[in-house]
């Protein structure tokens, strides 16, 4: 299965070598397959005004059942809200990836990335954000992030916490199912199983990947619309600064396509980031099966980021992006992340660069390309931010315009 444009790196990886987890796992069952002890990888500091807290919350939907758990009649997710706090000096930092996760997504990135098993102690990220902490008084806009198709909802902390340190309340969306594990509250962990066997059985049927990808999609976009459903019913202690009338969404690959099509369903979505995220449903985007929203595009503004690399996106090259930006009415840009891969625009850029020395350096660059992490980061958090700042709060320094981009690398796609 292609990894490209929709399937994350992790989730084609664990098809690929034949990892399949258990459906569901008692937190007991994952403890003991702790990874060895191993490097510890640090993501970057955000670098807005506001410290950051985090918060998680399981949300069950009961008016539909799990597509992916036979007999459970019931859906329920795992979000993540990163927003600005105060008071946060000298308390200990969340865990990037759950305790009880954190070995089957640690494995899943081990595959995906090609790494020797053990180099990484990916349960020892720590995120920059105090857990439950007081929120900063005033009233902050409110962006979903999706991740890509695979990936679990922590995969992004580099641009999500950044853009929460700048004044807003970000929520993270886990798609029970796809991630390599899901861990609940009453510590019952869900993998992958049923979506790795249903990849696996398509192999090279391109009508079957179809059918497949559409199930995917389907089933995300009912998950950010539960999502959507619940912001206003979260704990007072964060709704009293979320402003609900300025909501947007970003997400990566198969999380970007998610995004548009959202945006595409839903007016409450203001705004929308693709990052590197093809609008088709196929493995090898052909034009063959537009969405929605590459059909007809969106009165509202969205901004695609692209790469460079195996398989580069912009409106030149990718059928459903030119499409889009053919029919879409509102604000459009494109902009490509020169010298760079699919996952450049996730924590995988300055994770894995870290390894440098301990892997070959073909490893590295298969993932992240040859863009220098530090500038792949700054871009990437320079545009998102800009981008929302824009739309969302009507403060706009014009980096989509052009000023101040010979700062970093990319480039303009007219």
């Amino acid at each position: 299965m292609r990894t490209s444009r929709l399937v994350a790196a992790s989730l084609a990886g664990v098809v690929a070598c034949g990892l399949v987890v258990s459906t569901t796992l008692p937190a007991s069952a994952v403890a003991s397959s702790k990874p060895a002890e191993g490097e510890t990888l640090k993501l970057p500091a955000p670098i807005g005004r506001y410290a950051t807290g985090e918060s998680t919350f399981r949300l069950v939907d009961n008016s539909r059942s799990d597509p992916w758990t036979p007999n459970q009649p019931f859906r329920e997710l795992m979000i993540s809200v990163f927003y600005p706090a105060v008071h946060t000096g000298g308390k200990p930092s969340t865990n990037q990836f759950p305790a009880a996760a954190s070995a089957l997504i640690g494995a899943s990135l081990d595959s995906g990335n090609n790494l020797p098993a053990g180099l990484v102690n990916w349960a020892a990220t720590k995120t920059h954000s105090v857990q439950d902490a007081a929120m900063a008084p005033g009233r902050f806009p409110v962006v979903l992030y999706s991740p890509g198709a695979g990936d679990p909802r922590d995969s992004n902390v580099t641009l999500v916490e950044n853009l929460a340190s700048q004044g807003y309340v970000v929520v993270t969306i886990d798609h029970t199912g796809e991630a390599p594990a899901t861990e609940f509250p009453d510590s019952h962990v869900v993998g992958n199983a049923p979506l790795l066997a249903a990849f696996a059985q398509v192999g090279d049927d391109q009508a079957a990947a179809t059918v497949l990808l559409t199930k995917v999609m389907d089933i995300r976009l009912a998950d950010t619309q539960l999502v959507l459903n619940r912001l206003s019913s979260l704990p007072h202690r964060l709704t009293a600064g979320m402003n609900l009338n300025d909501i947007g969404m970003f997400g990566h690959s198969a999380g970007g396509f998610e995004a548009a099509e959202t945006m595409y369903h839903d007016p409450r979505v203001l705004a929308g980031v693709n990052l590197d995220g093809t609008l088709e449903f196929t493995e090898n985007p052909d034009g063959t099966h537009l969405s929605q929203v590459a059909l007809h595009g969106l009165k509202q503004p969205l901004l695609l980021m692209g790469s460079t690399g195996r398989y580069p996106s912009s409106i030149h090259v990718e059928p459903s992006w030119a499409s889009f930006w053919q029919h879409q009415k509102g604000w459009k840009a494109d902009v490509t992340l020169n010298d760079s891969q699919h996952q450049s625009f996730t924590d995988a850029e300055p994770l894995l660069a870290q390894l440098a020395g301990k892997v070959p350096d073909s490893t590295l660059t298969y993932d992240n390309g040859t863009v220098d992490a530090r500038r792949a980061v700054a871009a990437d958090r320079a545009l998102v931010d800009s981008f929302f700042d824009r739309f969302l709060k009507g403060h706009d320094n014009h980096l989509l315009d052009g000023r101040g981009a010979s700062q970093y690398p990319i480039t303009f796609v007219k």
